[in-house]
Formats: structure tokens, sequence, C-alpha cells
């Protein structure tokens, strides 16, 4: 009779150990790239969501500045000029009375406060200020939120923009500038929204 013989070989503890170690690593490779790939989505959204909510804020901030007038209670429309803050006088809810409006950066927040005039004769108290966030994720760092130019801009480049000293009184167009970026330190890179405002009731080139 031949003999038959049986070659097959059993699979050795070693090779089991490769396979695994490598079907480990395939594993944790695409777990990885599928956590990366839902940070940098996330990270996108965070972002765009951060954009929009900027450009509706300074739209907002557009439409009342523009609209500034007399405060109830007599004072000029603007109230403070600042860089990164600024009160002025405007019927921001459409009631007829003029609010008290101040918007101001704060830990890269930008916020809106208001006050309605109350009293006889009106007046505004501040203890009853309202405050909203407009935009988060404010990165404008040395740039102001806002700059100050005179009626005679763009024609007179040497009083303009306006110096602090000169800015409630000689006023009449404003530029807006915020500069977001959830994250600095980490591509995508800041993307800047803008406006420029004149302001009806100051205008004097009618």
């Amino acid at each position: 009779m031949t003999e038959i013989k049986n070659n097959q070989k059993g699979v050795t503890i070693l090779e089991i150990l490769v396979a695994v170690t490598i079907f480990a690593i395939i594993v944790i490779a695409w777990n990885n790239l599928i956590i990366k790939t839902y940070k940098s989505s996330s990270f996108g959204q965070e972002q765009l969501e951060a954009i929009r909510q900027a450009q509706k804020g300074i739209e907002q901030m557009t439409r009342e500045i523009r609209e500034m007038s007399t405060a109830e209670n007599g004072a000029y429309p603007l109230e403070l000029a600042g860089d990164n803050e600024l009160i002025f006088y405007s019927d921001v809810d459409q009631d007829v009375l003029t609010e008290r409006v101040r918007y101001y950066i704060s830990s890269s927040t930008l916020y809106r406060a208001t006050v309605d005039p109350t009293g006889d004769p009106l007046d505004y108290d501040l203890n009853n200020e309202n405050t909203t966030i407009l935009a988060s994720y404010i990165n404008n760092s040395s740039t102001p939120m806002f700059t100050y130019f005179n009626d005679q801009y763009p024609f007179d480049t040497e009083n303009n923009p306006l110096p602090a000293p000169t800015r409630l009184i000689e006023t009449k167009l404003m530029h807006i500038f915020l500069r977001i970026n959830i994250e600095p330190n980490r591509a995508p890179n800041d993307f800047d929204v803008e406006s420029d405002v004149q302001i009806r009731n100051l205008k004097t080139n009618l």
C-alpha cells in the first residue's frame, strides 16, 4: 500500500501574533483617520458659524449706528468713541424712544448693551443695562474695532482717521472691523468681517 503523508502544517502562535498585530495597527490607523477627519470637519463648522455670527452682528451694528440721534435727555448722539468700545444713542427697537447703546469687546467676545430711557424727565439708569452677545472668537489683536472719519474723508488724509480727542464732534463716518478665528494657532487663517457706515443724522454734506 502507498503511504500517504500529511504535509499540512498548523498555524503557529507567532504567525497568529503577527496577524493580530498587523490587524490592530490597521484598525488604530483607521480610527485615527476617522477622528482626525471628524475633528477637522467639526472645526470647520465652528469657524463657519463664528463667521456667520460676526457677519450678522456687524450688520446689526451698521443699522443701529447709521440711525444714531440725540438722546431723550438731550445728550449728543455719540457719547464714547473708543477703539474697541462705542457708546451712542439710537432708537434700536423702533419704539419712538431713543436707547443708549454700547458695543464693546471683552475676552474675545463682542457684547451689545442697551439701556431704555425711563422716568420723568426721561433719563438712562445704567443699572438697567441689558447685555447680549453679538459675536465670539474675536481676534482683532492691535487692530481697532472702530475707526472714525470726518466729513472730508477720503480727501482729507492728514486728519483721518480721527484721533481720540476729535472723534466725538467730528465723526461722520465709521469703519467697523472684526477678525474671527476660533483657534488662532491653527489653520484656517483669520477671517475679516468689516463694514463702513455713514451716520445719517450727523451728515453735513447733504
